[in-house]
């Protein structure tokens, strides 16, 4: 049995070839994914939406999606803040992580 590269992958039907010509890099689809998450939270961000506007804080800091931008980011956050001082907890977590999340992370750090 032949495992070369030239043997046309795990679909069926010639002309595979033709098919994979058409694909796109692993990276180019996240980063893709990423700027339409970004921009699906923004709108959510702007309409009021206290966790998405957190999450936008987070992806500006973070630089999900977007370039990374400490200003922008602070500016999401403050606007989330007045709301919920408590967000400021998570400015600089990762994306989804949520002031719940940091709570129980506490818990972990006294086992």
């Amino acid at each position: 049995m032949d495992n070369g590269n030239n043997s046309g992958g795990g679909g069926g039907g010639g002309g595979s070839g033709e098919k994979q010509s058409h694909r796109l890099p692993l990276s180019d689809v996240v980063s893709d994914c990423l700027r339409r998450w970004f921009q699906d939270t923004l709108k959510e961000a702007k309409a009021g939406d206290l966790s998405m506007q957190v999450l936008v804080a987070q992806m500006y800091y973070n630089g999900y999606g977007i370039p990374k931008d400490a200003q922008k980011a602070k500016i999401w956050m403050t606007r989330a803040a007045r709301v919920r001082s408590s967000v400021w907890k998570v400015s600089n977590k990762r994306p989804g992580y949520n002031a719940s999340d940091s709570d129980s992370e506490e818990l972990l750090d006294d086992s």
